[in-house]
């Protein structure tokens, strides 16, 4: 299964609205746990079994909590049996498809 999620504080103090200190806590977790994973600027993604991949995004929210008085997650799980190394596949083959639509022009 693949699942993106974002995880972030509320109610911070920080003048600046900044919660890029929760969001590094975060994605230590998702990064010491060892499964596949990816950050961008507004998800960070993460592959493996159900228990494994929610047991993370369990630890990710805990790990953000001591940043705020509350925590908003936002989850979306692909959940496609008898698949792995989807986080790198499904991106080969989307740029095959856009390099064969610029192939035909």
């Amino acid at each position: 299964m693949l699942v993106a999620f974002s995880v972030a504080p509320s109610g911070t103090g920080s003048a600046d609205g900044s919660v890029h200190d929760a969001v590094a806590a975060a994605v230590q977790v998702v990064r010491d746990s060892g499964l596949p994973n990816r950050t961008t600027s507004m998800f960070t993604e993460i592959e493996g079994e159900w228990d494994e991949v929610f047991d993370v995004v369990r630890r990710a929210t805990d790990a953000v909590m001591p940043f705020g008085s509350r925590v908003s997650l936002v989850l979306k799980a692909d959940i496609r049996p008898g698949h792995s190394g989807e986080i790198d596949g499904k991106i080969e083959r989307l740029e095959t498809a856009l390099e064969s639509i610029r192939d035909s022009d």
